[in-house]
């Protein structure tokens, strides 16, 4: 029995035990340390003593290759502040760089950071051309330059994060070719964002809406807004999103929160007589902490412009901001009047292309119904949706013909109806403890027949 409850693993020599979670990629390898003392001791930092912009030293923890995962901690000296400025910086072997910045809220102060490619003379700059991936956290003013630095000598960077950076107000990046992954994730003060990166595939931004131009992005997938913190506290300017979605009208994969959409039809637009259209657009990701009939008819006004999608993904989730929606004094064009239901199915163009949908923290409220009637109707394509309750309990929403429902079924009248909607209930009340039917008689010959528990 004991040696069935020994860990051997634990007990392996640490030269091993570093060789086995190099096997993993870094961001899971760090995560063994939760695992005992043992493996946690593998982590324990190697100290450095740097000077101001520890540049030397950066170069000699990049410029080595190593096969095993290596982590440092630098203590950065600064003559403006006394105890300095600690980073712990964690080099896998795959070329990739973790810069995890202490967090100093006394001396924290709002800053720059431009970040493009070097115009020194080689002879007069240290190289990191090895390094493939570099993920920065909590870096602020004191860091800039050394991330600046760090950035420009990379000449063979693929992929950027920033993460909690506390002050950091503008980003300006001029990239190099190589670079085809950007990700800045909550950072609270950002305000603007200037992007250039003709080889960029994906880009992913997390925090207050800031104000984002992305230029020379022609290759550009994928965009993440999880925009969940609102706007940020400048004046919220319809023709400024508009030209940022403009530039994202080539992409394939989109996540956005319902907020936008609704603010822009608030403001007065109306996405079917816009000038541009989501063409290539297969997969789309709508988020909120709710769902009522304003942010239904926004999202419904931009499926027009997303006329070859294939996959929509609706995400209800409680645990998210809600974001009330301002009052608009200026328009951007015509006010744009939410419609009643006909009228917002009429409108709403048909999505040929649609197959896939599928409906997370589904609660069976009358708007998510109108909105399942409308994909259904609208998408000829799509056999059903897939939603899933708070409960994560899942099922199947289906249009099922009337010829293929019994005649008492086709009946139009309602006592019927209500009558045999008790005997179903009933029936499956008694194997699933609560069990809810929907018959939506439509004017084409189609109805709505769903069950859920």
């Amino acid at each position: 029995m004991e040696d069935e409850r020994r860990d051997f693993i634990s007990s392996l020599p640490q030269d091993i035990l570093k060789r086995i979670i190099s096997i993993l990629p870094l961001e899971e390898a760090v995560r063994t340390s939760a695992f005992s003392t043992v493996w946690r001791s593998l982590w324990v930092p190697v100290l450095l003593t740097c000077h101001e912009e520890a540049k030397e030293e950066l170069q000699e923890i990049i410029s080595q290759s190593y096969d095993v995962h290596r982590v440092w901690k630098l203590c950065l000296s600064y003559q403006e502040i006394k105890d300095g400025v600690t980073v712990l910086a964690t080099k896998g072997v795959e070329q990739e760089l973790h810069l995890e910045f202490s967090k100093r809220e006394k001396e924290a102060k709002n800053f720059h950071l431009k970040l493009e490619p070097i115009t020194r003379p080689a002879s007069q700059i240290v190289r990191f051309s090895t390094l493939k991936m570099l993920r920065v956290r909590s870096v602020n003013h004191l860091g800039n330059d050394l991330i600046s630095a760090l950035f420009s000598t990379s000449k063979f960077l693929e992929s950027l994060e920033l993460e909690k950076c506390s002050g950091l107000q503008i980003l300006d990046i001029e990239a190099n070719d190589h670079l085809q992954i950007l990700k800045v994730m909550d950072c609270p003060d950002m305000a603007n964002i200037t992007v250039s990166a003709r080889n960029l595939r994906s880009f992913w931004y997390q925090g207050v809406l800031p104000q984002i131009q992305l230029k020379n992005t022609l290759d550009l997938v994928e965009v993440m807004l999880d925009l969940r913190n609102g706007f940020c506290s400048s004046e919220f300017d319809c023709e400024d999103v508009l030209s940022f979605l403009t530039s994202l009208r080539e992409i394939e994969i989109l996540t956005i929160n319902s907020w936008l959409l609704e603010w822009l039809c608030s403001g007065g637009v109306i996405f079917s007589r816009l000038e541009f259209r989501f063409n290539n657009l297969k997969e789309l990701s709508w988020m909120d902490s709710g769902l009522n009939k304003t942010k239904r008819d926004s999202l419904a006004c931009f499926l027009n412009i997303c006329s070859f999608l294939e996959k929509l993904l609706i995400k209800i989730d409680p645990d998210l901001n809600s974001i009330p929606c301002p009052y608009f004094h200026q328009y951007w064009h015509e006010p744009h009047l939410w419609m009643d239901d006909a009228t917002v199915k009429s409108n709403t163009s048909q999505l040929e292309h649609l197959k896939i949908v599928e409906f997370l923290g589904y609660k069976s409220e009358e708007d998510q119904i109108l909105l399942m009637e409308l994909l259904l109707e609208k998408a000829n394509m799509l056999k059903s949706i897939t939603v899933t309750s708070p409960e994560n309990h899942s099922w199947e929403v289906a249009k099922v013909p009337q010829s293929q429902l019994k005649p008492t079924w086709n009946t139009s009248n309602q006592q019927q109806q209500n009558a045999v909607f008790s005997l179903i209930k009933d029936f499956f009340l008694e194997f699933f403890g609560e069990i809810n039917v929907v018959f939506r008689p439509e004017k084409a010959g189609i109805c709505n027949l769903s069950f859920w528990h």
